[in-house]
């Protein structure tokens, strides 16, 4: 049997954190079933080293393309796949072998108004749709997620598999002593700081970080500082806008990527992690602050309250004043501190890529039994 699996967004945030530990996972797991990866050219050799039942196929189409819609479907009829995994929400219609596709979330439906325009609106609603009814199974991460694509597509629940999502096992190690004097002497951290850890998008709900943390500020907390790990801030200039407006330019930081050994240490050394997104569909940094022993704040909507399981300090995304309040509990109050902590270290270790990698592969094999 040839699976394909699209990986082209091998080195995006979120998704492709799910599709490199898909194809690490059954490359341990699995040594007999041809493995066709469609990659992008320069991932080719990276591919070809996870086993020689894995073989590289360059694909140059873009994600979200009109060209995948027809290069997809070319390359599985050339190399003679009998199912395809998409890791996203895009089957193209054209695909005629049996297909397994991830719907990570329902956002880009519930918050059209992130999307750039009307066209990507209805480019993802269409998508969506065609993925939900053309598959043979769907593949979700909580049963948050599983509930809305239900709201929003007429298909029957048992065809929706909620696996959830793991972290990466770098995070669950022992710190890493030296390379937290590191981290910290390069980045001068100097004063106790809360972290936020993730992209920029609005759906995150930075703003309303940036305004609950300059209320913490004024509330006695002036020594904190506000850390915020995430690419591509100039796309975003409101948040700079939202610094200044609060006049907190000395105090907030934005710092860009960090490599996973780097991102261990700021979460270890922060005093709080604090994530108010709007929407998760999993929500993976807050586990991985957690498996690093850093209590953490996050909201109480959509699937972030199923995932943190009782082991993080919960808020009204909405409500600034909620973050606030959150924030402050979570620096100062050292018996809530201990029990978040623990309860996190525990709630983290649940998480599994081993067992959701072989539940994909049982997904896999019994979409081709059939």
């Amino acid at each position: 049997m040839r699976i394909a699996i699209d990986a082209r967004k091998l080195h995006d945030f979120g998704i492709g954190t799910y599709i490199r530990n898909i194809l690490s996972g059954l490359a341990r797991l699995d040594r007999e079933t041809e493995y066709i990866v469609l990659c992008r050219p320069s991932d080719v050799e990276l591919v070809s080293e996870l086993g020689v039942n894995f073989r590289p196929v360059p694909e140059t189409a873009r994600p979200y393309s009109i060209a995948e819609q027809i290069s997809i479907p070319i390359s599985l009829v050339r190399e003679r796949v009998h199912l395809l995994h998409e890791p996203h929400y895009v089957l193209p219609p054209a695909v005629r072998c049996r297909a397994v596709v991830t719907i990570h979330d329902c956002i880009h439906l519930m918050f059209p108004q992130y999307l750039p325009g009307s066209l990507a609106h209805l480019y993802a609603r269409m998508s969506m749709w065609s993925a939900a009814r053309k598959s043979d199974r769907i593949l979700t991460v909580s049963d948050a997620s599983k509930r809305d694509i239900l709201r929003f597509f007429d298909i029957p629940a048992e065809k929706v598999a909620v696996i959830y999502n793991a972290i990466d096992e770098r995070f669950l190690g022992p710190p890493d002593e030296e390379r937290m004097d590191l981290t910290r002497q390069r980045y001068q951290l100097d004063h106790p700081f809360l972290l936020y850890v993730g992209n920029i998008k609005p759906h995150k709900n930075l703003e309303r970080l940036i305004d609950a943390f300059g209320r913490a500020r004024a509330q006695g907390l002036g020594d904190l500082r506000l850390l915020i790990i995430g690419d591509e801030i100039s796309k975003y200039p409101s948040l700079r806008q939202a610094v200044h407006r609060h006049r907190l330019d000395k105090h907030v930081r934005f710092l860009g990527f960090q490599p996973y050994d780097t991102l261990a240490a700021f979460y270890r050394l922060a005093r709080a992690f604090v994530f108010p997104s709007l929407y998760e569909g999993f929500g993976l940094p807050p586990l991985e602050a957690m498996a690093c022993g850093t209590p953490v704040v996050t909201s109480n909507v959509s699937s972030l309250p199923e995932i943190a399981g009782g082991a993080a300090l919960l808020v009204d995304p909405y409500d600034p004043v909620s973050i606030a309040d959150g924030m402050t509990r979570a620096v100062t109050d050292e018996a809530l501190r201990a029990e978040l902590t623990a309860r996190g270290l525990a709630r983290a270790r649940q998480f599994s890529w081993t067992e959701s990698v072989a539940a994909i592969h049982r997904i896999y094999m019994e979409v081709l039994e059939r």
